[in-house]
């Protein structure tokens, strides 16, 4: 018998050519990717561009750019960190930044979640948090608590755990749906922020009729609190999350806050769970966790969670170990990060942020436009059809901002050391879109 020779084999993959590039780019069809711009250099909220063109970035490159770009305070301690070593695994050994990360998080986190695991990005920490909730009840005997509840309008993460609690109708991954492992939804809240007691007497009724009827096999919910952001920007009430905890103390279900997005500031408060009076079972932090800088996830546990691992037996270990958990050349930024948000008092300037995306934004308005929406320091036009917002990338750029609409939705969501001068400039810019000259 003949084997094919790795000379045949190398002469097969030659003869593959492509005319794309050979970087695969993210939530883009290929076939007809639009230019992307070069960036050169990044400082404070200005991407400067490979023709010198400066843009102020209005979106925190995906949202987790909190203390803007190049700070020299984040530099120094990455490369401090650097310097020592960059990385050191978590199996059989540790290190101090990385412990110390955790006491941190334990501490500005809400009272109770006491446990820290690290990952390495917002979906795996969402899978970490969805398969903690299983064994926990699996730990105890419990085989048939399988499904997890999720929200429509959801979306929690690119994985595959992750993509059967995202929206199976709307969102970006519905096309897996059937393959992905089986989930009940519930409606996404309504009323906005300051919702109504009908409008969240309505939404908890759906909540408590569906573990009524399937408790027994509910480990968990998972949610955003308080504001969806890639499922549009729903922003929705306090309220909703408070009734919801005493729904799952009744039904012993977990609940589990996925503040990927909403953590570290962006709704108005530390955390979202601040503006209620739950502290969730576990949540999930990423993004804004190391202010943009490395990619790194935590998912924290109360004590009931963690001891429910706690046994003789091997078997009932957590069986998960991400190569870069607690990365501590993250985990040292992250610490410095937290550092400066305390220490110059991030909490006002993102009051300042949202003051002023209300005055700017909320009475505005449009034909085109359904509604907008401010929270914290986010601030979001809905318009009615996505091509209406077709070409604002290239008009913002033009006139020195950086944007990035999504299906129905303009929005911003800046850096927290923005000045109002420049945060003005951006939403002068969303709204001149408006205003503009049609063909």
């Amino acid at each position: 018998m003949s084997t094919p020779s790795s000379t045949n084999d190398s002469k097969a993959c030659e003869s593959q050519t492509s005319d794309y590039s050979s970087l695969w780019y993210p939530y883009a069809q290929m076939k007809n990717l639009e230019v992307n711009l070069e960036v050169v250099e990044a400082q404070g909220v200005n991407l400067t561009m490979s023709d010198g063109k400066q843009l102020v970035d209005a979106i925190s490159s995906w949202w987790c750019v909190s203390h803007g770009y190049n700070h020299p305070e984040l530099n120094q301690a990455m490369m401090e960190q650097v310097n020592k070593f960059s990385h050191i695994m978590l199996g059989g050994l540790k290190n101090k930044a990385t412990e110390q990360f955790a006491d941190k998080l334990v501490e500005i986190t809400p009272k109770g979640l006491n446990h820290v695991f690290f990952s390495d990005s917002g979906s795996v920490g969402v899978e970490v948090a969805i398969k903690m909730a299983l064994q926990y009840f699996f730990n105890q005997g419990n085989q048939k608590k399988t499904r997890i509840v999720a929200l429509q309008r959801a979306y929690h993460g690119d994985t595959t755990a992750c993509m059967s609690v995202c929206d199976p109708a709307e969102g970006m991954h519905k096309m897996f749906h059937g393959i992905t492992p089986e989930q009940f939804f519930l409606p996404a809240p309504s009323g906005g922020f300051n919702a109504s007691e009908e409008a969240v007497a309505e939404d908890i009724a759906l909540a408590r009729e569906l573990f009524e009827q399937h408790s027994d096999t509910i480990a968990a919910i998972i949610l955003e609190p308080l504001m969806q952001g890639a499922g549009g920007f729903n922003f929705y009430s306090p309220e909703y999350l408070n009734q919801l905890k005493a729904l799952c103390e009744a039904h012993d279900v977990l609940l589990i806050f996925d503040e990927v997005a909403t953590g570290f500031g962006r709704t108005g408060k530390l955390f979202a769970a601040n503006h209620t009076q739950v502290c969730p079972d576990i949540m999930v932090l990423a993004k804004g966790l190391t202010a943009g800088y490395i990619g790194h996830a935590a998912t924290i546990a109360t004590t009931q969670v963690f001891e429910a691992f706690l046994s003789d037996s091997a078997a009932k270990a957590f069986m998960h170990g991400p190569t870069f958990m607690g990365n501590p050349t993250a985990c040292a930024v992250g610490l410095k990060a937290i550092e400066i948000f305390e220490r110059d008092n991030f909490l006002d300037k993102i009051e300042e942020i949202e003051n002023i995306l209300k005055e700017e934004l909320l009475d505005f308005s449009h034909e085109e436009i359904v509604e907008t929406r401010v929270l914290g320091a986010t601030g979001a036009i809905e318009v009615k059809e996505a091509k209406h917002h077709h070409g604002i990338q290239e008009f913002a750029a033009e006139r020195g901002v950086w944007l990035r609409p999504f299906e129905r939705y303009i929005y911003t969501m800046p850096p927290y050391i923005i000045s109002p001068d420049e945060l003005r400039k951006i939403t002068q810019v969303m709204k001149d879109w408006f205003a503009r000259e049609r063909d």
